[in-house]
């Protein structure tokens, strides 16, 4: 077919037309997403959280001035954001990548936090799970310190002289100040537990204060500074609290359950979506795949969807 008579054919001039009439109706009438693209619309909800803020921050209201600098910051934010997303920089982001995987576990767990359990149902999950509001044996006691930096390999045998001229003595006895050393922290601790003890003076010192009765001067008990008698005056055995003593704090722990199944259910449905393929050892791909893998040649293996 010659140009001439293409350019003569009446389908050809319908194509141009319509072409024509396309370019002008688009520059005519803009492309709502596009245009709404450059528009930045803030709520009276998001007005009033600026404002919660600067006062919460500076115990103030702020002047109209502040007010407007905020509002500024807040549109400067969204222009740059927008601009970013245009040149792809969220793209390949581990810190975005890390930012927008933590905002959907908040999002999976903040459904759960939005229930609101019942007496009953506490009781029942406390009655499972008593064992974790536990109260440990908690004692206080007044020790003499031994050093082994002063008395060198005599430390224990003094402790051991020192404790029979200590028996049947008082804990305040004026003669127990004369035997010991001077400890470079205290001389009394009161209301510690196994787990404070052990932080302060090691675990066998912990667990051998533990198992002493209180009343009368005992030891030597090694720690990790030396050598110590101890005199027990208090002991405050363990126990299980009852449930009414601590319900904010079961409600609390309950909650912090919730949320965890609440984010690995959500995270099971989303990764059950997805299929993971990696590149592994041929011998490996042997093990994962269905049928001979050629020697020499590097395979794929692929998952179920189930998380890792």
């Amino acid at each position: 077919m010659s140009i001439k008579r293409l350019l003569r054919e009446p389908l050809l001039h319908f194509i141009v037309l319509g072409a024509v009439f396309f370019v002008v109706y688009s520059y005519l009438e803009p492309d709502p997403e596009a245009e709404s693209s450059y528009e930045i619309a803030l709520s009276l909800e998001e007005l009033a959280q600026l404002q919660m803020l600067y006062e919460s921050q500076w115990r103030r209201p702020p002047t109209p001035e502040e007010f407007s600098a905020m509002v500024e910051n807040k549109v400067r934010q969204e222009v740059l954001y927008r601009e970013a997303l245009t040149l792809g920089l969220d793209k390949n982001d581990e810190i975005v990548k890390r930012r927008m995987a933590q905002k959907m576990q908040f999002i999976a767990e903040d459904m759960a936090a939005a229930q609101e359990p019942t007496t009953e149902e506490l009781r029942a999950w406390y009655a499972e799970n008593s064992d974790r509001f536990a109260m440990p044996k908690r004692l206080s006691f007044r020790h003499l310190y031994f050093s082994p930096d002063s008395r060198g390999a005599q430390a224990y045998d003094d402790a051991v002289r020192a404790l029979a001229k200590l028996d049947g003595q008082p804990v305040d006895s004026q003669l127990a100040a004369t035997l010991a050393d001077r400890f470079m922290y205290q001389d009394y601790y009161a209301d510690q537990t196994s787990v404070s003890l052990a932080k302060d003076f090691g675990p066998q010192f912990a667990v051998a204060v533990a198992e002493l009765a209180p009343g009368s001067w005992q030891g030597p008990i090694e720690s990790g500074y030396g050598w110590h008698l101890v005199y027990v005056d208090s002991l405050v055995p363990g126990r299980v609290p009852a449930f009414e003593e601590i319900e904010r704090e079961v409600k609390t722990a309950w909650l912090g359950v919730q949320k965890e199944v609440a984010w690995q259910k959500a995270y099971e449905e989303m990764r059950a979506k997805y299929t993971l393929r990696i590149p592994v050892p041929v011998d490996a791909a042997a093990d994962v795949q269905t049928g001979a893998v050629p020697s020499g040649v590097g395979a794929f293996a692929q998952d179920s969807g189930e998380p890792l």
